[in-house]
């Protein structure tokens, strides 16, 4: 009796996948390989001096300015929040409710999700080859209608780069309609060595998404922020909670601000091993793995599901993407240490040598 008081758009809506694996070599969620210890007791220090037993401040202000200045950009302009996630559903609520969420598919559940959620009009629309931005189609559903777009770049799950000039003629054509604001997700941006700062800085309907979640290792800690224009910011504050970010997140996020040096080693160390794991993975029969400008790898075997549970019995956890439209037989592998990488690619081997001999 209880459930039926709830929304039907919430009870028809199916829960976000994930199941945690105990097994020692853990791929399967995107996170930093290493917990820096020089990093570790940076963030210690600082939460140390953090006064627990009071509010933190509304907004997060000396942290906004640090990743002002970080990305040259207005202070008043960045919003943070206890996640890039809760800023997904900020934006969906400030600009999608009775209107539209585009998107593609497959991509970050999280942006389908909050549409299903909030009651706004879903439009998702199939990556064309190769991964590949469906730019006309995606201009065509902006017609008419009036809403939010996230576009993830680089993309997730599949790891690619979009066309940057196909992607800044979207947003051309969502800004020009004067009803759309576009986000575009860079939660992997570290390591591709890209962003969107110049189409942002012409574009005030252009919002980029950022995360301390992957490159800066806090995936813990729960914090992301969003550079926007002012005018659009001081909105999307509106939307979010009072006090969202609490003092022990701007303190994580301060000292790994102060220690750029040490996040730059942690992708450079990530990109060789991503070359590496990849040129591997290409090696192996009944293997084929996808182009990835991120920290993880895209790979499609003969039976993904018997592959996932082959590396789960020799101790390694990587994530299914099988039940994605598109994906059909693909796991993803996150670049891990090179012990990890080693033990990975060592019992995927064996999986498939055990498949092989089951002809």
């Amino acid at each position: 009796m209880g459930e039926m008081v709830i929304r039907e758009e919430v009870r028809r809506l199916p829960a976000y996948r994930f199941t945690p694996h105990a097994q020692p070599v853990k791929l399967d969620q995107n996170e930093a390989p290493d917990d820096a210890p020089e990093l570790a007791r940076a963030v210690a220090e600082r939460v140390a001096s953090a006064a627990l037993n009071r509010y933190p401040p509304l907004h997060p202000v000396d942290l906004e300015r640090a990743l002002a200045e970080r990305h040259g950009w207005p202070a008043e302009g960045v919003v943070t929040a206890n996640g890039s996630n809760v800023l997904i559903q900020a934006l969906a609520i400030a600009a999608g409710i009775g209107r539209s969420v585009l998107t593609v598919a497959p991509t970050f559940a999280v942006y389908a999700a909050q549409a299903r959620v909030l009651g706004a009009e879903l439009v998702e629309v199939p990556l064309g080859p190769g991964f590949s931005l469906p730019e006309a189609p995606l201009t065509r559903a902006l017609e008419g209608r009036s809403g939010v777009a996230f576009l993830a770049d680089p993309a997730a799950p599949t790891g690619n780069a979009l066309d940057p000039a196909g992607l800044a003629r979207l947003a051309r054509a969502a800004h020009a309609s004067g009803r759309w604001l576009t986000v575009i997700d860079e939660a992997y941006a570290e390591f591709a060595g890209l962003d969107h700062d110049d189409l942002a800085r012409e574009l005030d309907s252009v919002v980029r998404l950022r995360t301390f979640s992957k490159a800066a290792g806090l995936a813990g800690a729960r914090l992301g922020y969003a550079l926007a224009s002012p005018d659009v910011a001081v909105h999307l504050r509106k939307v979010l909670l009072p006090f969202c970010v609490g003092s022990v997140q701007v303190a994580a996020g301060l000292a790994v601000l102060e220690r750029q040096d040490l996040v730059a080693a942690r992708v450079a160390t990530v990109r060789a091993e991503r070359a590496r794991l990849a040129a591997a993975l290409e090696r192996l029969p009944g293997v084929a793995v996808f182009p990835s400008v991120t920290n993880f790898l895209l790979f499609r075997v003969d039976d993904a599901e018997r592959v996932h549970s082959g590396l789960l019995e020799r101790g390694v956890v990587v994530r299914r993407q099988d039940h994605l439209p598109g994906l059909g037989g693909c796991l993803r592998v996150t670049v891990g240490l090179p012990g990890e990488n080693h033990a990975f690619l060592a019992a995927l081997e064996g999986v498939l040598a055990v498949e092989a001999a089951r002809g």
